[in-house]
């Protein structure tokens, strides 16, 4: 029995109440009800018959500015094909010409989201891989504000390496070598096998790349910032830096937040590539792992939003070449 019925024989209760008493009043005071209710129900009924006092079913109502059904179409289907962002980053990345240019706010996109139950990012990939995962924890409050001063690309990059994990046939740990400009947001990303701790040989190539790719911008690699783990604090890592005429720049121990930027990118990838890729794989493979970090880096370089501090809409490719046009050298 549903809620309707309940009411529907609450009504008929009522008058039969009211032909049983012969009063109308009396009727209405034992069932908590005001004669003014019982004589708007009344009409209808003897026009039409008892079946009007059943409850009319209601449609939810639309607002005059609620997005439009196939607008609704295309964030649910944008937020399920790319289950790791956000509702500012769907807003911002659905306002470019390619996406349709669709001008939504955040908040709306948020709506739409939650109208589909698909407001909470554990939700999107849980739906992807096609199970119900276990609620997250809860949010945290938001850090206060700090940021690294730079004026140009190639003055400050930050390294990092990240633990992926172990895969199924392949032997060894699988490590992620980052890099990130912090002036222009660009980010190289690598991924290699190790018996058991980061390569101080990856992380040199990966300086090499960088400063070879700032420098096919007109940019020169000023100075790096990196942990104090082994294979930063290596004479061939800190040989490969001197040799590309940068300076290396320690962090204090215990403080990641210093290089805050790399450890961040690092979490987006996370989000926004890892965690897909394992959702729709269910025997991960290293070759595959490399082809979805590939197309994501692609991806976050030349199309993806950015609504950073110093990126302001651009993606970080735009920043790179902006920032080339701007400053003369």
């Amino acid at each position: 029995m549903v809620d309707d019925d309940v009411l529907f024989k609450f009504r008929l209760r009522l008058f039969s109440l009211a032909a049983e008493l012969g009063n109308v009043r009396a009727a209405c005071r034992l069932m908590d009800v005001h004669p003014s209710t019982y004589y708007r129900w009344r009409g209808p009924v003897l026009r039409s018959g008892l079946e009007m006092l059943r409850p009319r079913e209601r449609r939810p109502p639309r607002m005059p500015n609620q997005a439009s059904q196939l607008v609704e179409e295309r964030v649910v289907a944008f937020s399920l094909g790319h289950p790791g962002l956000g509702p500012r980053r769907i807003s911002a990345t659905l306002a470019q010409a390619r996406w349709g240019g669709i001008v939504l706010s955040p908040n709306g996109v948020w709506r739409i989201l939650r109208r589909h139950g698909l407001s909470r990012r554990i939700s999107r990939l849980s739906l992807v891989a096609g199970y119900a995962a276990p609620a997250g924890p809860g949010p945290l409050a938001p850090p206060v504000e700090r940021h690294l001063e730079v004026d140009h690309p190639g003055e400050l990059v930050g390294f990092d390496c990240f633990h992926v994990g172990r895969l199924s046939g392949t032997a060894g740990r699988v490590w992620q070598y980052t890099a990130i400009d912090l002036a222009s947001s660009c980010v190289w990303a690598e991924l290699a096998t190790t018996p058991l701790n980061p390569s101080a040989r990856r992380t040199s190539a990966l300086a090499r790349r960088v400063a070879a790719d700032l420098r096919s911008h007109g940019w020169r690699l000023e100075r790096v910032l990196t942990d104090n783990g082994s294979e930063f604090r290596s004479g061939e890592f800190g040989a490969t830096v001197a040799a590309l005429g940068a300076r290396q720049t320690f962090i204090r121990p215990g403080r990641p937040t210093t290089n805050g930027a790399v450890e961040r990118v690092q979490r987006t990838i996370l989000e926004e590539c890892w965690r897909p890729s394992f959702a729709r794989s269910l025997v991960p493979k290293m070759g595959g792992l490399v082809r979805d970090l590939e197309a994501y880096l692609r991806f976050y370089n030349e199309e993806r939003a950015h609504t950073g501090r110093l990126t302001r809409g651009r993606t970080p490719l735009q920043a790179l070449i902006g920032a080339r046009k701007m400053r003369p050298r």
